[in-house]
């Protein structure tokens, strides 16, 4: 098969790695990958929001699966544009179209999406600038604490959770009016606040048939004991210890499938991956949201659990063949750390030279890459927030985080940065 991976980040450096270790995988290119990416396939210099040339690039190449990792060109409709094309239409892809995607792109479509067809969710309201003085009036007849989201895309930053009115209060105002998060947060979802433990489910479907993928905990927060701002993710656990049989069988029965049915029923033709995030409130599931991709730094966890073949899960899940497809998963463990660049979610440089990365994969740890590239000089150098996701490999979490940290030790560049405590909460609980 020839494949053309849209994205540039560890998401789809995990994908490029996991696609590539399958016979069926003839040529893979990614668009515009990073510099990790190209070990995999070959990477072009196609934006993830060039439509066009997307376009052409499968027709030349003669693409027999599109796959898009990142949600941006998911919201504005990729899938949409290469379906009005007779020469393209038929070209299998995975990740949903406009309407699908509302479900990551609009918090408030979501919201009543979840409401309409009964999948558990915290009670909210939408507000917008005209709107502002009854949402002051809103957040004054709530519990503390608060969490306002921004409406629209943010790369993962337009949460807020709010411990007091003063700050609900100025916070509602600088994203609505002040514009925050620009577009994005033109509309201002308010939100009960869930108290439990975070985890997110990911789901393969075609629009049909759904397989369920290993769960996964994340660490959007950048400081130890989860403090300071939001991230993209500074890592992730798989699997989740407290994500028992019994706690999966309630989130397939009350989520997983009336959002299924839900789509059907709203004729929504949905075929690609569902991220969905779950708050575990005394042992019942509550969805805090959907995305309409794989998570990213999750992948980097959840692929190396997949022992059978993800090419063949893919092609299933674009050309609704996915009832046949049989999902084997590896008896281990895996922990994610992030390494980032300094001073990152806010301001940091880039094209930081990375030392530390000959060693190769091993039985142990993996090293995905995110914001790299090759200088002039052929030397990887950061370009971005987030730099690498070191996945650990191990029989436990405890040696799968030992290993993880082990390889981070190895790799440096100047200011890089690292939570330290990734999954200790996990070995916590445990105890």
């Amino acid at each position: 098969m020839n494949i053309l991976l849209i994205g540039s980040g560890g998401r789809e450096n995990a994908f490029a790695w996991k696609i590539k270790q399958s016979e069926k995988c003839e040529n893979l290119w990614i668009a515009p990958g990073n510099a990790g990416s190209s070990a995999f396939g070959q990477n072009v210099s196609i934006g993830v929001n060039d439509f066009e040339g997307i376009k052409s690039f499968c027709l030349d190449n003669k693409i027999d699966l599109l796959v898009v990792g990142p949600e941006e060109p998911l919201v504005k409709g990729l899938r949409d544009f290469m379906a009005q094309s007779p020469e393209t239409s038929g070209i299998p892809i995975v990740g949903p179209g406009e309407s699908g995607a509302r479900l990551e792109g609009s918090k408030d479509f979501s919201k009543k999406f979840m409401m309409a067809h009964g999948i558990p969710t915290a009670s909210y309201a939408t507000f917008t600038s005209a709107t502002l003085l009854e949402g002051i009036d809103f957040l004054k007849q709530q519990n503390l604490p608060i969490v306002l989201k921004a409406d629209g895309l943010a790369a993962g930053k337009g949460v807020l959770i709010c411990t007091s009115y003063e700050e609900a209060t100025d916070s509602l105002t600088d994203m609505l009016v002040g514009q925050r998060f620009g577009e994005a947060s033109t509309r201002v979802v308010i939100e009960a606040f869930l108290t439990g433990i975070e985890l997110s489910v990911f789901v393969a479907t075609d629009g049909e048939s759904y397989k369920i993928l290993p769960e996964a905990k994340d660490y959007k927060r950048i400081g130890e004991g989860d403090t300071g701002p939001n991230t993209g993710g500074m890592g992730a656990i798989s699997p989740v210890p407290f994500a028992d049989k019994d706690f999966m069988d309630k989130v397939e029965e009350r989520v997983v499938k009336p959002t299924i049915l839900g789509l059907k029923k709203d004729n929504i033709d949905y075929r690609g991956f569902l991220f969905i995030g779950l708050m575990n409130m005394d042992g019942e599931p509550y969805v805090i949201e959907y995305n309409v991709r794989m998570g990213d730094p999750e992948t980097q966890a959840v692929l190396p659990r997949i022992k059978s073949d993800f090419l063949e899960l893919l092609n299933a899940t674009a050309s609704k063949t996915l009832i046949d497809y049989n999902l084997e998963i590896a008896p281990i463990k895996t922990a994610t750390v992030v390494m980032v660049a300094g001073g990152y979610p806010d301001a940091y440089e880039k094209g930081k030279a990375i030392s530390g990365l000959e060693k190769s994969n091993t039985q142990q740890a993996i090293t995905f890459h995110a914001g790299t590239k090759s200088d002039s000089a052929d030397q990887i150098v950061t370009n971005g927030g987030r730099v690498l996701g070191i996945t650990g490999l191990g029989d436990t979490v405890e040696k799968a985080i030992e290993n993880a940290y082990l390889r981070v030790s190895e790799i440096t560049w100047d200011k890089a940065n690292y939570r330290k405590d990734i999954g200790q909460d996990i070995l916590q609980l445990g105890k």
